[in-house]
């Protein structure tokens, strides 16, 4: 595009009207601090009906039972004092093996028609003139992702004829009903997907975003290559550490700031988002949610350190051409007086906000790792009770919002449209996502995978249009039941493991669903005046940028050196 003298009224990149007042633009959230109390309250008040405290015994009985069951069948009757516990143990075991043998067929393949129709209208809606401004809204969004999820559902109830897997809050068996309306198999998928996946999914989020959005680093460096190249290297530093929601909530609006002089600025996010969003956050499993799930299913907490050479060479190649494309290519683009403009008007960086965002921001970290109710809290016998983590998150949030500056959120432009945007959408993803899952899971061991390569690619193009966690589960469990030739790690071998890892976290960066701060990041840019690619503009440059550098990582630490 032409290079114009900087105007504060200019449009960015042919987009929309770039640097409004970002106070204007804040939202209230006096309103969202009460829903929080009520929230917690609530669970207060179940907590005291028993329900969370059931919920966790259920989880804790089911992950105890196939060890008491195989004991009680090994053993037989004469190995117990009392006969009457025996024949206990033994009904408990039938009764289990009963559930084991049930048949739980996937759907046919025709049931991923609202998934891949809810894809479709992600990908083709925004370029529709005569629907793209009725898509802005996240009422809208919403009404598309329920209304697609509403038909899976139907299915569920309606057609499927078989047994379905209960995930939630621990794994059983839900039969069709003899006759009529099957409510309790469609119930079954929409608790395995609401409050299995996508509750736990969007509160990690929530909190990550609210939190970090309470934090202000704020000053208008010079937006050279080098500037914004330091930034997303940082950001693909703390990525690990503080999750790769934290990290890009934190450091896109600085980012977004120091550029608000220049106008060639959506590589510079979209590069953000492959780093800080995605390919920084392999080190730790509070770094992306499907390594927090590995954790979860016995993965040791500080295997993931193990992927540094993988980590370190992949962010290093992609800063590296980022840098090039924005000294070569982008910047030499820019005005002449916009770049004296933005040199003129460059300030320090300082921080607001860090009191009490900062340790509530550890706080998020240490609640995510902790609270699990599958695990004894370390140190103790005790059992979290279920959605304890979720509702201490809600606590954090609301303690952000009602202690922190309402003024450094004023500052930030803090407004909830971008984590709105993500939950209006996957709400349906996570529903229409179940048939998918359900074939991958039944069809993963046939599919001939079995070397680190083949979990890499599979995973991980997969979880380009999937979400990254629930795939990494079902690969991770395929890895499971073939033999290892190595070293095992929760059953896995270390080579698989990692290829399945890398994989998830990785190609999640190559559409704006495969993880979800892809979205909020796109959301926060175009709020603020960045026209970001579409879905298949932004594919252009995952696949012209990132796919050379997976083919390179992969091959060489999964085949020449793993």
């Amino acid at each position: 595009m032409e290079n114009l003298p900087y105007d504060d009224s200019v449009k960015n990149e042919a987009g929309h009207t770039a640097h409004a007042d970002a106070s204007v633009q804040a939202t209230s959230s006096r309103p969202v601090l009460i829903g929080l109390v009520v929230v917690v309250a609530l669970y207060g008040l179940a907590a005291v009906m028993g329900y969370p405290q059931a919920g966790r015994d259920a989880i804790v009985a089911a992950a105890s039972h196939g060890h008491e069951a195989e004991h009680a069948n090994s053993s037989g009757s004469a190995d117990h004092a009392d006969a009457d516990h025996a024949d206990a143990e033994h009904a408990d075991a039938e009764h289990a093996d009963h559930h084991d043998s049930v048949a739980t067929p996937a759907p046919p393949v025709w049931t991923v028609i609202p998934f891949l129709a809810l894809l479709g209208a992600i990908a083709a809606f925004p370029l529709i003139p005569t629907i793209e401004h009725w898509w802005e809204h996240n009422s809208s969004r919403f009404m598309v992702a329920a209304g697609l999820g509403l038909l899976t559902l139907l299915y569920y109830a309606l057609l499927h004829p078989h047994a379905v897997e209960v995930h939630f809050p621990a794994h059983d068996i839900r039969m069709p009903a003899d006759g009529g309306i099957s409510w309790g198999v469609a119930g079954t998928i929409l608790s395995n997907a609401f409050l299995g996946e996508y509750v736990p999914f969007i509160m990690l989020l929530f909190s990550l975003y609210c939190v970090s959005g309470g934090v202000r680093i704020e000053g208008d460096l010079a937006a050279t290559p080098r500037t914004n190249a330091t930034f997303i290297t940082i950001g693909g530093l703390l990525a690990s550490f503080i999750g790769t929601t934290g990290a890009a909530m934190l450091l896109i609006r600085p980012l977004l700031e120091t550029n608000k002089q220049r106008r060639n600025v959506v590589h510079t996010v979209v590069f953000f988002i492959f780093v800080v969003c995605n390919c920084g956050g392999c080190l730790l499993p509070i770094g992306d949610p499907p390594l927090f799930l590995g954790y979860l299913a016995g993965v040791d907490f500080f295997w993931t350190l193990s992927l540094w050479r993988e980590w370190a060479v992949a962010n290093a190649v992609l800063i590296a051409i980022y840098w090039a494309w924005d000294t070569f290519l982008a910047y030499p683009q820019e005005h002449s007086r916009d770049v004296s403009h933005d040199h003129a008007t460059a300030q320090a960086l300082r921080i607001r906000g860090l009191w009490p965002n900062a340790p509530l921001l550890l706080a998020v970290i240490a609640a995510v790792a902790l609270l699990d109710p599958s695990k004894a809290l370390p140190g103790t016998d005790w059992h979290p009770w279920v959605f304890l983590r979720e509702a201490v998150l809600a606590s954090i949030v609301a303690l952000s919002l009602a202690l922190g500056s309402e003024q450094v959120r004023r500052d930030n432009g803090f407004t909830y449209g971008a984590i709105l945007e993500v939950a209006a959408l996957f709400v349906g993803i996570f529903v229409c996502m179940q048939p998918a899952l359900a074939i991958l899971g039944e069809q993963g061991g046939s599919l001939g995978i079995s070397s680190p390569l083949a979990f890499f690619w599979t995973t991980g193009l997969l979880s380009s249009v999937l979400d990254n966690a629930p795939t990494y589960l079902v690969f991770f469990k395929t890895a499971q039941t073939l033999p290892a030739g190595g070293d095992v790690m929760a059953g896995v071998e270390v080579s698989r493991l990692a290829g399945v890892s890398l994989g998830a976290v990785f190609l999640g960066a190559m559409t704006y669903i495969g993880n979800g701060p892809n979205f909020m990041v796109k959301a926060i840019a175009e709020k603020a005046g960045i026209r970001m690619p579409s879905f298949f503009g932004y594919l252009a440059y995952s696949g012209g940028v990132l796919m050379p550098v997976f083919v390179l990582v992969s091959y060489l630490f999964l085949v020449l050196l793993p």
